[in-house]
């Protein structure tokens, strides 16, 4: 790509998992990335190896305080997502998503960036209606432990319409489902993390409930695709739109193959299921597949295993194991 065409692109949370992911791969398509993470959860690991890349730039600041910086577009991913790190202290993540939000927008409107919004399927709660579709608004308890991100990211998605509205701002909003893949905090209570950690250290894998609830799993790989594709729509369609694997499978039945493939001697304990967590969760990917092209491509044995590989790896490294 040529200087005149290159572009600078800002990714908040570049250093987490996905976002992490993410930066790679605009750098492979010849733009300019400035990474901006606080490194709450994420990690100098995932993009140590971005640093030499004369055309990535990293900066530790949240994004409760405003960025001062010239830009042609905008990933806004900073915000804990796993249940463990947004608990933790509940009052700064909905700040994150709020404030963080409000000062995201602010510099794309200074800037005349296009900005998109890193949403996710938590938008709909407990959802009364199976699969989720867009139009649906959803079941959300908002004074429950889980409130401070759901609603958080549903405010977020608020001000970033308002701001289209209102400022004419150039927005894609897009729900992210549940997504797995190398660099995942190793500790971040989330089920494929979880069960593959526990499962390679031959522990007793930790199902919640019965493990009849679902889940759908999309490798991160499709999902940073699907971003680039939201992005190079049409200025008129904004989202938001559901991104994330349609293939529901229980947490059952997921612990049970994560210890097919990684040859674990593990065995299954259940534990009181936590308090709001969704019995079923799947997107309806209708509106991704007409607008962006894109479905996802990864087979979950071909995610997890990959996943299973890298997790290994940093075990060996962090604990000998």
């Amino acid at each position: 790509m040529s200087r005149k065409n290159r572009k600078r692109v800002l990714v908040t949370g570049g250093a987490g998992f996905i976002g992490s992911h993410l930066c790679e791969a605009l750098l492979e398509q010849g733009n300019d990335v400035l990474c901006v993470d606080n490194f709450f959860t994420g990690t100098k690991d995932n993009i140590i190896h971005l640093i030499n890349n004369k055309h990535f730039e990293c900066l530790r600041q949240d994004v409760n305080f405003p960025l001062y910086v010239e830009v042609d577009e905008i990933y806004n991913l900073a915000c804990p997502a796993s249940p463990i790190h947004y608990q933790f202290d509940p009052v700064q993540t909905t700040k994150t998503s709020v404030h963080g939000a409000i000062n995201i927008l602010g510099l794309a409107k200074r800037v005349k960036a296009k900005v998109f919004q890193a949403s996710t399927s938590e938008v709909y709660g407990d959802p009364k209606v199976h699969p989720q579709k867009e139009d649906y608004l959803g079941h959300v308890n908002p004074n429950g432990i889980r409130a401070c991100y759901d609603e958080g990211k549903r405010c977020a998605e608020t001000l970033f319409f308002d701001y289209h509205r209102q400022h004419k701002l150039k927005i894609k909003v897009g729900r992210i489902f549940n997504t797995y893949g190398p660099r995942m905090h190793p500790n971040d209570g989330r089920v494929i993390s979880n069960f593959v950690v526990q499962a390679l250290l031959n522990e007793p894998i930790t199902v919640y409930g019965d493990g009849s609830q679902t889940r759908s799993f999309c490798y991160v790989d499709d999902l940073v695709r699907s971003f680039l594709l939201l992005m190079d729509t049409p200025d008129s369609f904004t989202g938001p739109v559901n991104l994330g694997n349609p293939n529901e499978r229980t947490i059952l039945e997921t612990a049970e193959k994560i210890i097919k493939l990684s040859n674990s001697k593990s065995e299954i304990v259940f534990k009181e299921l936590p308090s709001d967590d969704p019995t079923r969760r799947r997107p309806d990917i209708t509106l991704a597949k007409n607008t962006l092209g894109w479905e996802p491509e990864v087979d979950i044995d071909a995610g997890l295993l990959k996943t299973i590989e890298y997790f290994d790896k940093k075990l060996k490294e962090d604990y000998g194991s």
